[in-house]
C-alpha cells in the first residue's frame, strides 16, 4: 500500500518558516537586482540568432502562466506560513523573469508590442492546473521544476556565449542565480519532510520523478515546435534530465536510486517520466 502523507506538525511548519526566513534574508541580501538599471540594455544584439529568440519567447510564455501558478498554489499551501510566503517573493521574482525576457524581445527588434501582445492573449486564454492534488507532491515537483529550469537557463546561456549579445547574457545570468535559489529553499524543504515522514515523502518523489513534465508549455498552440527545438539545441531532454536533475537531487537528498526504486512496479523507471514538456 502506496503510504499517505503525514500532516504536517507544528514542528514541521516551524523548521519551513525557518528555511523561509533564511531564503529571504540572503535574497534580499545578495540577488536582488533592477529591471532597468542593472541590464546594459544598450549592448542588445539586434542581429542575433532567431533561434535564440524563438527560445526566449518560448520561456516567456512558461514565465507568464504566473497568475496560475500562484493561485493554484497559495491555496493548497495556505496553512503553511514558510511555503505561502515563499510563493509570494517567489512570485514577484518571476514575474520580474516574465517582464526581462519580453523586455529584450522588444528591444533587441526579435518581437514586436503586437505579437507579444498575441503571446499573452494565446497564455491566458488556457488554464493551467497542478499535476498534483497533495501539497507535498507540488513541493517535490516544484523542486525539480527549479533546478530543470535553472538547466535551461544556464544552456540557453552557453548558446549565447557564442552569439554575443551582452545584455541577453546577462539577463540569462540573473535569472539562472534565481532559479538555483529557488531550488535550493524546495529541496531543503522536502529534507524536512524526509526526517519527518520517509516512507510518504519518498512515495510523492517517485511519483514525480516518473512522470515529470515541464508546466505550460504544451498547452500553446505550437507547442511540438517549442519541444523540438528544445531538445535539437540542446537546452534540455531525457538524458539531460537523469543525469542533471533526478541524479543530482538524489545526492543532495542523500537518497539511493535502490531505496526510491523499491515501491516502483517492474515496468517503470525513472526515465519513463523524464520527458520534457509532453
Amino acid at each position: 500500500m502506496i503510504p499517505e502523507p503525514k500532516p504536517d506538525s507544528p514542528e514541521v511548519l516551524a523548521k519551513i518558516y525557518a528555511i523561509f526566513r533564511d531564503y529571504f534574508s540572503k535574497s534580499e541580501k545578495k540577488r536582488r537586482w533592477n529591471l532597468r538599471t542593472d541590464i546594459p540594455w544598450e549592448q542588445c544584439h539586434r542581429q542575433s540568432n532567431p533561434a535564440i529568440a524563438d527560445l526566449v519567447e518560448t520561456f516567456c510564455a512558461v514565465e507568464l502562466y504566473l497568475p496560475d501558478y500562484l493561485a493554484r498554489l497559495i491555496p493548497q499551501a495556505r496553512a503553511n506560513r514558510g511555503r505561502t510566503w515563499m510563493l509570494a517573493s517567489w512570485g514577484y521574482e518571476e514575474s520580474k523573469h516574465s517582464l526581462v525576457l519580453s523586455d529584450w524581445l522588444l528591444k533587441s527588434g526579435h518581437r514586436t508590442e503586437e505579437q507579444l501582445a498575441a503571446l499573452d492573449a494565446e497564455v491566458f486564454s488556457h488554464h493551467w492546473e497542478l499535476p498534483f492534488e497533495s501539497a507535498r507532491g507540488m513541493i517535490c515537483y516544484t523542486m525539480a521544476q527549479e533546478l530543470a529550469t535553472w538547466l535551461h537557463y544556464q544552456n540557453l546561456r552557453k548558446m549565447v556565449d557564442d552569439d554575443g549579445d551582452p545584455a541577453l547574457h546577462r539577463i540569462l545570468t540573473l535569472i539562472a542565480i534565481d532559479e538555483r535559489a529557488h531550488f535550493d529553499f524546495f529541496k531543503r524543504v522536502v529534507a524536512v519532510y524526509l526526517d519527518f515522514d520517509r516512507p510518504g515523502t519518498l512515495e510523492q518523489i517517485r511519483q514525480v520523478m516518473n512522470t515529470f513534465q515541464m508546466p505550460a508549455i504544451h498547452m500553446l498552440t505550437d507547442s511540438r515546435r517549442r519541444i523540438n527545438a528544445v531538445r535539437e539545441l540542446r537546452i534540455f531532454d531525457e538524458e539531460m534530465f537523469v543525469q542533471q536533475v533526478f541524479e543530482p537531487i538524489l545526492a543532495e537528498l542523500n537518497v539511493s536510486r535502490k531505496e526510491l526504486r523499491h515501491r516502483l512496479a517492474p515496468r517503470e523507471t525513472v526515465a519513463v517520466g523524464a520527458l520534457p514538456w509532453q
